[in-house]
């Protein structure tokens, strides 16, 4: 094991800037859903729009930055040691073991990160954006007119954003749970952390 720069300045900075903007999106989503109020309706509306077209520029950048890089190969699935991840997390963590997986400089996220990042960025995101486009832009579609599938398409936003604050909260649940509490935090605060490299086992996975 040694300490080797994991997280570049970009995906640090696309994972800050992507949390802040989803939690401000979910804030002013749910207010305009009406489930509280705080800054009121039409000012809940604008930071939302604001917040989307943020976040999808963000994404745009990344896209391009793990296309040109590389870095898309850290998010491909592999079924290699899924088991033993998935039995760490629903038990093993609570009797203080150690994460059975070993991070590598080559590959940094588990099998589980890169299934559940993969479901992100190929269902719930598109789900998201689809129906949260399809809604910002319905009076163009659509005319003024109300129409039968609207309601529809506004149920599907809000599942989205339901399913986004569960993976936020399990998400941040997981990285500050177990031996390894905080290792992941400053990984991506500060670039570094602990990698282990054998080029047997990279054999091996490949």
């Amino acid at each position: 094991m040694r300490q080797e720069l994991i997280f570049t300045r970009f995906e640090r900075f696309w994972h800050w800037a992507q949390m802040l903007i989803i939690f401000a999106l979910l804030l002013t989503g749910f207010e305009i859903h009406g489930s509280y109020q705080l800054v009121g309706f039409n000012k809940a509306v604008m930071v939302h729009n604001i917040c989307a077209w943020s976040l999808l520029t963000l994404w745009v950048l990344a896209i391009f930055w793990s296309a040109t890089t590389g870095q898309w190969k850290h998010y491909l699935p592999t079924s290699n040691q899924m088991g033993d991840v998935i039995r760490f997390y629903l038990f093993g963590i609570f009797n203080g073991e150690h994460h059975p997986y070993r991070r590598k400089r080559w590959a940094k996220h588990n099998p589980l990160q890169r299934l559940t990042y993969l479901l992100l960025k190929l269902v719930l995101m598109p789900m998201i954006w689809g129906s949260g486009l399809f809604y910002m832009f319905y009076s163009v579609w659509m005319g003024q007119g109300a129409h039968p599938a609207l309601p529809w398409v506004a149920n599907i936003h809000v599942a989205g954003a339901w399913l986004m604050l569960t993976f936020l909260v399990a998400h941040v649940y997981i990285i500050t749970t177990g031996p390894t509490v905080g290792e992941h935090m400053m990984s991506l605060l500060t670039g570094y952390g602990e990698v282990y490299d054998d080029e047997d086992e990279k054999k091996l996975e490949n």
